[in-house]
């Protein structure tokens, strides 16, 4: 048996690779081209604008991830119909697909998975949470005992 060389591993990297990344971006621009322009027949699509966030390619490009997020009127992070837009998009996947083998040139045109980006909710909750006053009482705090505060050490500095 063969023993790898010093230095390679049989084991994948710890992220995506960089053709991932540009591939990803590739096809990421792609779908939002093809949102912004396609009338799509599905109901639960009509009239949506939906952010197209990331998309994860595998290493052998023959699968993406699409994380999106609805956006619109009536959308809030429980909103059913968020959920019913992401699932109306993975019903429309061999249409996205399609016209991906058009728009972009790729050798291989990847089977397309649209998930719903939990991130923008992650960032809302933060916010709110940096927003409640007894967090802001707490921060305030922390930068009064801090002695280099928040321009740097004391007695530095324009005064």
């Amino acid at each position: 048996m063969k023993t790898p060389r010093k230095g390679h591993s049989h084991a994948s990297p710890k992220g995506p690779s960089q053709r991932q990344l540009r591939a990803g971006e590739l096809v990421r621009h792609a779908l939002v081209e093809i949102l912004r322009l396609e009338d799509l027949a599905d109901p639960f699509l009509a009239g949506v604008s939906v952010t197209v966030s990331e998309v994860r390619l595998s290493p052998d490009f023959h699968h993406a991830v699409v994380f999106v997020e609805p956006l619109g009127a009536g959308l809030d992070k429980d909103s059913v119909r968020a959920d019913e837009i992401t699932a109306a998009l993975n019903r429309a996947k061999g249409f996205f697909r399609g016209k991906l083998g058009h728009a972009i040139d790729l050798r291989t045109i990847p089977e397309l998975k649209f998930v719903r980006d939990s991130s923008f909710d992650i960032a809302a909750d933060m916010n709110k949470l940096f927003a409640n006053p007894l967090v802001q009482r707490d921060l305030h705090k922390a930068d009064d005992s801090d002695p280099e505060g928040p321009d740097g050490p004391k007695g530095y500095g324009a005064s």
